[in-house]
């Protein structure tokens, strides 16, 4: 298959490794290497001291794979593949779906989630959210079908941090059991709630015919490793993508699963540390918003390092973004990149540069008069 340019990732090679000062990262602040290794157990330690730079098993490091099932409450590490996250949506999409198939998304969104099916050759319907935001159920119901194929969903979701309710994800669920459709669920923002009774469990401990997403790079602050994972109770599944794997990747990276072991010994130390850093941020963001509340249209996430706030300004998003960034070295990501029509912008508040960044925002804005 032939696939389509990846906007969101094309508009970050032109920009993220040369402005200064980045307001749209979807990462919590990433660890430092020595930071990470000095959580480590004594036994943990001196593994990746002698670790040996060979091969790894397909399906990831049994160590690593135990360690990730304790995320879940039914998954067994026999239910765990481990592979990069982007690489987990491709592989997925390839062995669930072939051309003709309908499928309901959440949208706007992470860009594969439904472009993959679209070059697939797939009938694409997109979930939207309302203008506060909120996805409701009743459109979900709305675009599924007796033909509908699978349904995917992002919660917490990328890029406005909304999140639904238990019941409401029950409905889901319901909705995918009665007419039997398959789930794709992108966990990659899990356990960011800043309200713990907010917490949805993992799709795949709910429904027999679910795949979940997961990884260390938005939650654990650890995109540099490249790990995630996929899991699912449904055997025919979890063997096809084994299958799949073997065309991509064939296995993972040794120091990285390592590391990928010792982060998750230490998740609870680690989960705390994104949402410090979010709880600090957060009510920076918030002020910005309230003293621009003109053009600046604020609906505060529930969950995220991340949200999309629109902006009623003349011209096209776009151009500001750029303009913003050529004189300021400043990022935002403007909504086009998200092939999403209304006038938003996608902002990161995960890492700790964004006092600073807000700083340089503001006097961008008075010297532009707006």
């Amino acid at each position: 298959m032939k696939v389509s340019p990846f906007k969101l990732e094309r508009y970050f090679d032109k920009y993220e490794f040369s402005a200064p000062y980045l307001l749209s990262s979807s990462d919590c602040e990433p660890l430092l290497l020595n930071e990470l290794l000095e959580m480590a157990d004594e036994n943990s330690r001196s593994e990746w001291d002698v670790l040996k730079l060979g091969y790894t098993e397909s399906k990831g490091d049994p160590a690593f794979r135990n360690e990730i099932s304790k995320l879940y409450t039914s998954i067994t590490s026999d239910e765990v593949l481990v592979l990069v996250p982007q690489e987990g949506i491709f592989i997925a999409m390839n062995v669930l779906l072939e051309e003709g198939d309908h499928i309901v998304t959440t949208f706007p969104g992470y860009q594969s989630l439904y472009q993959v099916a679209e070059d697939i050759g797939c009938n694409v319907c997109k979930w939207e959210p309302d203008q506060n935001l909120k996805f409701q159920i009743q459109d979900l119901k709305d675009l599924v079908t007796d033909k509908t194929k699978l349904i995917v969903i992002n919660f917490p979701h990328n890029p406005t941090g909304a999140l639904i309710s238990k019941n409401e994800l029950d409905d889901i669920i319901t909705i995918a059991r009665e007419k039997g459709i398959t789930i794709f669920s992108d966990e990659m923002y899990r356990f960011m709630e800043y309200d713990d009774k907010d917490r949805l469990p993992s799709v795949c401990d709910l429904y027999e015919n679910a795949i979940s997403l997961f990884g260390l790079s938005k939650t654990f602050g650890l995109p540099g490793l490249r790990m995630g994972w996929l899991t699912t109770r449904n055997k025919k599944f979890m063997q096809e993508f084994v299958n799949f794997k073997d065309y991509t990747t064939i296995c993972n990276n040794a120091p990285g699963e390592k590391l990928g072991t010792i982060a998750l010994q230490n998740k609870e130390k680690l989960i705390q540390r994104s949402l410090g850093i979010i709880q600090k941020n957060l009510p920076l963001l918030e002020d910005f918003a309230n003293r621009h509340n003109k053009w600046f249209v604020w609906k505060s996430p529930k969950a995220g390092s991340i949200a999309f706030p629109e902006l009623k300004i003349n011209g096209t998003v776009m151009d500001f973004c750029q303009d913003l960034v050529k004189k300021k070295g400043l990022m935002l990501l403007p909504h086009d990149v998200y092939d999403f029509s209304r006038k938003h912008v996608r902002i990161g508040f995960g890492r700790k540069s964004l006092p600073e960044a807000l700083t340089v925002f503001e006097k961008y804005l008075k010297e532009e008069n707006i």
